[in-house]
């Protein structure tokens, strides 16, 4: 089994890249491979125009079709983003815009968790926001003891945070957890359940 962490902050080393550190030791001990997905810095934001229903991946040929080449093999997700204006940093919004539009169906089904870092508040705003990627593409969502935050300037005060760690590892066991509950599942011949999708808009 096979978890992606994304790193949507800027710094490839800080806080948000800590507390998903813990996250990946954990899942590791709990024989999971798990790895840490950087997004970088240069996220174009979507331009809405289309080509990804026709070809199957995004116009923009950079690390968005990378994690979703990456995502057809992986079993869960771990998106995390630090706080900037109470919201998750654009980089990351970018990022998650187009590879959700582009590349929904290989996410589908496939549970996944947020995790933000702040200095002091608008977690809870952001860690809201995040998830909404997930109920709207049919993610199971993993949860731990509390919201999945860690706080800190710098990744040396994250390591203070020991509640904020303790949440994290938390986070790793309930993931590992409910993967292998899925693989149970699987090997039963449980499928995921379907019905086609019904679009309507409120301006005919």
């Amino acid at each position: 089994m096979k978890v992606l962490l994304v790193n949507g902050s800027p710094r490839m080393d800080g806080c948000t890249n800590r507390a998903l550190e813990e996250i990946k030791n954990e899942l590791e001990k709990e024989g999971i491979e798990a790895t840490i997905f950087q997004i970088g810095t240069n996220n174009q934001g979507c331009i809405a125009c289309g080509s990804c229903k026709k070809t199957g991946k995004c116009v923009f040929n950079d690390k968005v079709n990378e994690f979703a080449n990456l995502a057809k093999e992986a079993d869960g997700f771990v998106f995390g983003s630090p706080v900037y204006y109470a919201s998750a940093a654009g980089g990351m919004i970018s990022f998650m815009d187009r590879l959700f539009y582009s590349a929904s169906s290989l996410l589908e089904g496939k549970p996944a968790a947020s995790v933000v870092s702040c200095r002091r508040a608008g977690s809870t705003e952001t860690f809201s926001q995040l998830n909404k990627y997930y109920t709207i593409n049919g993610m199971p969502i993993v949860s731990s003891k509390y919201w999945n935050q860690v706080f800190g300037n710098t990744k040396e005060e994250v390591e203070q945070d020991l509640e904020g760690l303790n949440t994290m590892r938390i986070l790793a066991h309930r993931m590992a957890w409910l993967l292998k509950c899925i693989e149970a599942g699987k090997e039963k011949g449980i499928k995921l359940p379907e019905e086609k999708k019904i679009r309507t808009n409120f301006i005919r």
